[in-house]
């Protein structure tokens, strides 16, 4: 038993060895490496394809070949110059600890299973709510992102209504009980309806409040609320980064019982910089939040956050018994979130907030901030009109030939330099940017700016 216990630390610390040597490898070179993977590259990926093998590998081939095959088929996006979506890339802390986190292997059920894993999460609990300034006794629960984030607090916000109506659905379901009304902004984001139509909410009981050209709800044609109702809000508008008016909305709808909920994925970090604070400005007046870390705070995926003044609410939901199960003083992380079986992740959160502090993250959002403007000013000298006011790190441009547009971004995203998308945006196909990485520097943004500027000179001859 010895030598196998031997053996198996010997094959463990080789097998490490190996993936610290290709992890170095692929970070050391991704700055020139390609944003979005050749042709060439993606066909490789077949080198890995075989029958089901009847007998093992070794361990370190097994990942120098997932290395030599698998790691230039990847997006880039811990590069900085990827701008799809809303990804941040992963600070090197955060990039450590989810290696530290893998070989710790930790179940964060209860204390007694991961005991300084839930310990490390707590902590990054309390720091997200400072960071956020949300209120202190909140219920703050790990999830694989905010889709996930926006069901565990919508869940609350549909048994909490439907308690103001003398109904327990953790008795009774959902069978027989009247339907809940819903107001969602007509910009809201797609993961919402999601989480609503798993919690057996409907489209028939979706109201949607109109928004300005901006994305905002309007304050003036805002639906009427009662205690029946969930009010879904935005903190960062997916496309123009805009935020709803919190200040107004939410006093109205506590005012006629309604739960407020705020959807703000990547939005929502603007309330750690003094400078953009004033964006969210309400916001914390809100029953629950959903946020993610691998946006903005830049941990590595997966990682969202969902918060919840009324903690017991979540708990309630969320809880689960069983006899070999043996609770600690506080609310195990079992009782946050639908899993019961999961990874650590906010040992990651701990991570990026110990290596950043209050004033890096608040930087990181305001750097951001500041290279959006960059890109709208670059490329409003190329021609291109700028569709969002840019208030945060989102910006939507276009110009007034759609094809000629789509050829574009096409001839940007071969040429690898830099990688974004397309989106429609008050009803005009757009090219979208999201600058939400640490390491975007003004040198990425100056070279995805002359990719662009050439591919518009390639269009255009062409015509």
């Amino acid at each position: 038993m010895g030598n196998n216990k031997v053996t198996s630390n010997l094959e463990s610390l080789k097998a490490l060895s190996e993936a610290a040597r290709c992890a170095e490898e692929y970070i050391s070179g991704i700055r020139e490496q390609r944003v979005s993977p050749s042709s060439l590259e993606l066909a490789e990926l077949e080198r890995l394809n075989s029958s089901l093998p009847n007998k093992g590998q070794d361990a370190q081939q097994v990942i120098a070949d997932l290395h030599h095959y698998a790691s230039p088929a990847t997006v880039a996006s811990t590069g900085g110059r990827y701008f799809g979506l809303v990804v941040g890339g992963s600070t090197p802390a955060a990039m450590g600890a989810s290696i530290l986190n893998a070989a710790w292997d930790q179940v964060a059920v209860l204390e007694s299973s991961a005991p300084s894993a839930i310990y490390l999460e707590r902590i990054a609990a309390q720091w997200l709510l400072q960071l956020l300034e949300l209120p202190e006794e909140s219920s703050v629960g790990f999830t694989t992102g905010s889709s996930m984030a926006n069901m565990v607090c919508l869940a609350a916000a549909r048994n909490r209504q439907y308690e103001r109506m003398d109904i327990d659905l953790a008795r009774t379901g959902l069978a027989g009980a009247p339907p809940l009304r819903i107001v969602v902004s007509a910009e809201s984001h797609v993961t919402v309806h999601k989480a609503l139509s798993i919690l057996g909410i409907g489209k028939d009981q979706l109201v949607k409040a109109p928004c300005d050209n901006q994305g905002r709800v309007r304050v003036d044609t805002f639906p009427e609320l009662d205690e029946t109702t969930i009010v879904c809000l935005q903190a960062g508008n997916v496309n123009s980064g805009h935020f709803d008016p919190f200040k107004e909305i939410i006093p109205m709808a506590r005012a006629a019982g309604a739960w407020v909920h705020v959807d703000g994925a990547f939005g929502l970090w603007a309330a750690a910089s003094p400078k953009q604070r004033h964006l969210t400005a309400g916001v914390a007046l809100a029953d629950s939040w959903a946020v993610d870390g691998h946006k903005w705070l830049n941990t590595p995926y997966d990682c969202g956050v969902a918060i919840c003044s009324e903690a017991q609410m979540v708990h309630r939901v969320m809880t689960t018994q069983a006899p070999y199960l043996q609770a600690g003083v506080q609310v195990p992380p079992k009782d946050m979130v639908p899993e019961f079986s999961r990874r650590a992740r906010g040992v990651e959160v701990w991570a990026a907030i110990q290596e950043m502090g209050s004033e890096g993250v608040a930087a990181l959002v305001e750097r951001c901030c500041g290279f959006a403007r960059q890109f709208a000013d670059g490329l409003a000298k190329l021609g291109f009109e700028i569709l969002n006011e840019v208030v945060l790190n989102q910006v939507v441009a276009s110009i007034n030939d759609e094809s000629a547009l789509q050829q574009i971004v096409r001839i940007v995203q071969e040429e690898g330099v830099c990688w974004f998308g397309t989106t429609v945006w008050q009803g005009r196909v757009a090219l979208r940017l999201s600058v939400s990485s640490w390491a975007t520097s003004a040198e990425d943004i100056a070279l995805s700016l002359d990719s662009i500027r050439r591919a518009m000179e390639q269009v255009l001859e062409a015509k």
